[in-house]
């Protein structure tokens, strides 16, 4: 059997081991990603700041969903061309056209750095090598690189208004940049167990199938492991979820002339669900639920009274495995 391919480039406990995302074997050294996997001609590019990590026929799966969702977006009013739109999240959007949105995200982030990140840190006594899942325009890469931390950015997209290319914005404003990789999660281009931890950064919900996008994470980390999902919809039932799903889905119809499902994503999690993946992957999780103002936190009460579906909760999970 051949070795796993391999690269190297500098992390905070060492090197940054990559794998090939299209075959696993053959070695591919990071100083030379141009040339071609030995065991299947894969090439890793680089595309200014991002390291392509996504093998053309999953390019080209993902093709129809990256065109919808980045219009869907772009419709939004998302990004920006001035930089300091960047060096402002999560805490502010300066555009103006989403601050609500930011601000919640700003106070699930002040959440994880006041009550969630300190011990993480004293356990581990120094920087962590972290996994930034999810990782957008690299917000959250940049603020765990001003604590000390060594992220490495992960997303689908590399837009360069709100993916992957607009990381570049942070990079003046640190002393050492962070790797960015356009990967999917369930195939990510990293070896075993080189990180320490893993940030879901509101994107789980855009997975397939959670046990196995789990899996594939847990492959990445150091033992014993530790995972934190932020800003991903969490139900009490099932049917709740189901029925946001649909409502959304009619909503961007309605709106953009596209249900915005090409890829089956799950869109949510449920309290059952969570516990099965507990049981299923041997996760211990604890649940934070982070304060976001008397008007979220009435939302229940409201739909009751409206008869409509039950509302979404943020919760923060943060799970550590047992043994592997």
């Amino acid at each position: 059997m051949q070795a796993p391919s391999v690269a190297s480039q500098d992390s905070g406990n060492g090197k940054l081991r990559l794998l090939c995302p299209a075959c696993r074997t053959g070695e591919v050294p990071f100083e030379r990603l141009a040339e071609a996997c030995a065991g299947c001609g894969f090439r890793f590019e680089r595309d200014g700041v991002v390291i392509r990590a996504l093998p053309p026929e999953r390019e080209r799966h993902y093709a129809a969903f990256a065109k919808q969702y980045l219009a869907i977006r772009k419709a939004e009013g998302r990004g920006s061309e001035d930089p300091s739109y960047y060096l402002a999240l999560p805490y502010q959007d300066l555009s103006g056209k989403l601050q609500a949105q930011w601000e919640m995200r700003g106070k699930t982030y002040r959440y994880l750095e006041k009550t969630i990140l300190p011990g993480i840190e004293r356990q581990y006594r120094g920087g962590l090598d972290v996994l930034d899942l999810g990782a957008g325009t690299g917000w959250l890469s940049y603020r765990l690189a001003q604590r000390g931390h060594w992220p490495t950015a992960v997303d689908l997209l590399n837009d360069p208004l709100d993916g992957l290319a607009s990381s570049k914005h942070f990079f003046a404003d640190l002393r050492k940049k962070f790797p960015v990789f356009q990967a999917e999660f369930d195939v990510l281009p990293f070896a075993d167990a080189q990180f320490d931890l893993a940030i879901f950064n509101s994107s789980l919900h855009y997975a397939t199938e959670y046990n196995r996008t789990l899996r594939e994470v847990r492959r990445c980390l150091r033992p014993p492991g530790r995972l934190i999902i932020l800003d991903s919809p969490v139900y009490k039932r099932a049917a709740d979820g189901e029925k946001m799903r649909e409502e959304r889905h009619q909503q961007f119809e309605s709106r953009y002339g596209f249900r915005s499902d090409h890829i089956p994503s799950i869109e949510y999690l449920d309290e059952p669900m969570i516990a099965s993946l507990a049981r299923e992957l041997g996760i211990r999780w604890t649940i934070h639920r982070p304060w976001y103002g008397w008007r979220w936190h009435t939302r229940p009460v409201r739909a009751w009274w409206q008869n409509r579906r039950a509302p979404s909760r943020f919760w923060i999970l943060d799970g550590k495995w047992g043994a592997p």
